[in-house]
């Protein structure tokens, strides 16, 4: 079968290649692939930054955002032929922390878990692949291939999860939210925001085209203009781009009592002068959380899947802006200025 694969560590190293059909030791469900997403991960691995091959392997297969088709399955798995799933990125440690041994492997304590097309596991970006049922979610046939952005809203499932813990420690209403960033994920992060009923605004660079319309279309409130110029307090802010300049104001620039998700990854090396007192004085006096959050368990995928089901499916669709043939891969990593989310379609590599 055919595969989308990498050399991790070697800058364009990417190809097709033809590997041996997943062995039934690595799952009972055999699942065809439909469609992967791309994402920012998958092109720093392509260009050498990071990503781990599996033991034994000298290659690894790209592919997180995933969307497949069962094709066997078990009885007593809860699983059918021709459901849709996604298969979970993260998995546990092979001897589980504390964390991944309660079914937390998002917070996983040793850092020895693995990640399909990231670290240690092949990842889905090939014709077939298989799991046990309990690594993978089942979605509605309703979502269709829309289900490809399950992966991206567990990201900000999870974190609007931690931000809602972290504000039962007190009185807490909150009613306006910012985020940073108007890519998939703090487009998403925006659509949980307004599905909760809160105040939505939503700040990115862009002037005018799909990103503004896409947030108007949500009902929130597009900014270009930079979140301290705006004036704008919320309680929530949502940073979504991992620009140092853009988390520092995030940090910076909340109401009393603010809690700031990062979600976005920096890359190391990038100095900005900063006033840590200044920055300290107001979180302690402001009674202010500052917090990280990256991947997702089970449990936010059960609860991205209530938030696909719940979303306006035209507005979604919008999202996916370039769908590109498996054996035209390259075409989907060269980013155009409309570009949201580009996925590419496995499913007819095979046809």
């Amino acid at each position: 079968m055919l595969a989308l694969t990498v050399r991790p560590g070697q800058q364009g190293s990417s190809s097709l290649r033809q590997m041996a059909e997943p062995h039934p030791d690595e799952g009972s469900l055999l699942v065809q692939s439909l469609v992967v997403g791309l994402c920012g991960t998958d092109s720093e691995i392509i260009n050498g930054e990071y990503g781990e091959t599996p033991t034994g392997e000298d290659f690894l297969v790209l592919g997180h955002e995933n969307l497949g088709r069962v094709l066997e399955a078990p009885s007593g798995s809860g699983m059918s032929v021709g459901d849709l799933v996604v298969g979970i990125v993260r998995r546990p440690d092979p001897e589980p922390c504390t964390a991944c041994a309660a079914g937390e492997w998002d917070m996983c304590r040793n850092g020895r878990y693995t990640e399909h097309g990231i670290r240690g596991l092949h990842g889905l970006a090939r014709e077939r692949w298989r799991a046990e049922p309990d690594a993978v979610v089942r979605l509605s046939p309703s979502v269709g291939r829309l289900g490809v952005l399950l992966e991206p809203t567990t990201i900000v499932a999870k974190a609007w999860e931690q931000v809602e813990r972290i504000g039962k420690r007190a009185f807490w209403q909150p009613g306006v939210v910012a985020v940073t960033g108007a890519g998939p994920v703090g487009l998403l992060a925006a659509l949980l925001g307004v599905q909760r009923g809160l105040s939505v605004h939503v700040f990115d660079r862009v002037t005018a085209g799909l990103k503004p319309d896409l947030v108007r279309s949500l009902g929130a409130t597009y900014h270009s203009d930079s979140l301290p110029d705006s004036g704008l307090r919320a309680d929530v802010l949502m940073e979504c781009t991992g620009v140092p300049e853009v988390v520092v104001d995030a940090m910076s620039n909340g109401a009393p009592a603010a809690i700031v998700c990062l979600t976005g990854v920096s890359g190391p090396g990038r100095r900005l002068p900063l006033d840590v007192g200044d920055l300290n004085r107001q979180a302690v006096l402001g009674n202010e959380v500052i917090f990280g959050s990256v991947n997702a368990n089970r449990r936010h995928c059960e609860q991205s899947t209530c938030a696909l089901a719940a979303a306006d499916p035209n507005w979604m669709s919008r999202l996916i802006t370039r769908t590109v043939p498996l054996h035209r891969y390259p075409e989907a990593f060269a980013r155009q200025p409309d570009d949201v989310k580009v996925v590419i379609d496995i499913e007819a590599a095979g046809q």
